[in-house]
């Protein structure tokens, strides 16, 4: 008898050991438990690291459209993170609408776009040495936005739309969501609020003059956001928490919304879509899954800086190696204040995987700002890299009732 007892013993153990995970609220939570070499402390100290996680399985039906089913992991929109380069997304997405808009015979993401300076803090634009012919355009700052997350071509962007609109159209669309300021520009709120003058120019013949845009009334946050012990300011120390209240907001709910409207407009509610061509739609697809090495103009396929995986954290972190070509990562990421991010559509073409996946964790370990003593390489990378893999080996192994045909996603790259 003792001995039948501990074969049943040994026998729910081994297979407690081998049981499937199940797809509950806690699956990702259970997934990070099965690998503790690789998640120990990211689950011990969640909040401290400010770890959010949202996995998303796509299921395709009977026409290929898809269903989706996330789940999450220390999600609170409530709890504010800096977003640092993710923001870069929709406000390239709104400039192609608003050229869309505009309806203007002449003008188009191609056209040269010039920036005129007119107010303190601002900085004119009269070429561009990086595209095909010399000339800045809102097609191809688009292009060093998505490809390696090129700060100066999002802040002309900026320029283009304003603060006011920005905010007042992403707030029409339903996306709860602040931009306020310009990227690695050390700017205040009233320069944030004016913007450049801009011009397109065809053939010598202004197409489009915009004049410099004002928001007069500050967007105030709805609450005072203070991190960490200190900050460093013109080379000090000061001991007091650093102030974010005036940063942009993006929750990570909102962040995967609004991958989802690209890459799947017609599943999404219609108020929520962006309104631009579906040639538009195509150009940001494949500028966000190209990778530099593909990549002329700018030529970064002579840049050794960039690599297959730059701006690819989910799978790879920062390594160097190739990746197969058939696994493609649609994503914008953003990394700054030691908080590092990743936002994709990551899919496999080859083995018929699809899944949207997108995280935020904070490395500032010393909680002090400004300092660049952050733990990117060390921690943030790392759990980027196990995180999308950990998830891909789970979705290589999902049971679907169908296999999805990814042929929208098979994209001719540049070179």
């Amino acid at each position: 008898m003792k001995k039948i007892y501990w074969l049943l013993i040994i026998g729910w153990t081994v297979t407690s050991c081998a049981s499937r995970l199940t797809e509950n609220q806690l699956l990702l939570e259970n997934m990070m438990k099965k690998h503790p070499s690789k998640f120990r402390s990211i689950l011990k100290d969640r909040d401290t690291l400010e770890v959010q996680i949202i996995y998303t399985q796509i299921n395709r039906d009977s026409l290929n459209r898809p269903h989706f089913k996330s789940f999450y992991f220390h999600v609170d929109s409530t709890k504010y993170f800096y977003p640092a380069s993710t923001v870069k997304l929709p406000i390239a997405l709104l400039a192609l609408e608003k050229l869309n808009r505009l309806n203007i015979n002449g003008l188009n993401k191609f056209t040269p776009m010039f920036n005129d300076s007119v107010y303190s803090g601002q900085l004119s634009v009269k070429k561009d040495i990086t595209s095909e012919n010399g000339l800045p355009s809102a097609a191809h700052y688009t292009k060093k936005i998505l490809l390696v997350s090129d700060n100066d071509a999002s802040n002309r962007l900026y320029e283009f739309l304003g603060q006011k609109e920005v905010n007042a159209n992403l707030k029409s669309k339903g996306y709860n969501m602040r931009i306020l300021h310009r990227l690695e520009r050390p700017l205040n709120p009233d320069q944030n609020r004016h913007t450049e003058a801009v011009r397109f120019i065809n053939h010598d013949t202004i197409v489009f003059s915009q004049p410099m845009l004002e928001n007069e009334d500050s967007i105030k946050p709805p609450r005072k956001v203070l991190k960490g012990i200190g900050y460093i300011s013109n080379g000090q120390l000061i001991r007091r928490p650093f102030d974010f209240t005036y940063k942009n907001s993006y929750p990570l709910q909102e962040q995967q919304e609004i991958l989802k409207a690209v890459l799947f407009p017609k599943f999404m509610d219609s108020a929520r879509r962006f309104n631009f061509s579906e040639e538009d739609r195509k150009f940001v697809l494949k500028y966000m899954s190209q990778r530099p090495k593909e990549t002329k103009y700018p030529a970064y396929y002579k840049d050794k800086a960039y690599f297959d995986a730059y701006c690819k954290f989910f799978m790879f972190g920062d390594g160097r190696k190739p990746i197969s070509p058939n696994l493609r990562i649609f994503n914008k990421v953003g990394d700054a204040y030691g908080y590092l991010l990743d936002n994709a559509y990551i899919v496999d073409l080859d083995k018929g995987v699809e899944f949207m996946l997108s995280a935020v964790i904070n490395t500032n370990l010393d909680g002090i700002y400004n300092d660049g003593v952050y733990a990117y390489r060390k921690l943030g990378y790392p759990f980027m890299k196990n995180l999308g893999r950990t998830v891909y080996k789970y979705e290589l192994k999902r049971k679907r009732q169908r296999q999805p045909d990814l042929s929208e996603f098979r994209l001719k790259y540049d070179q």
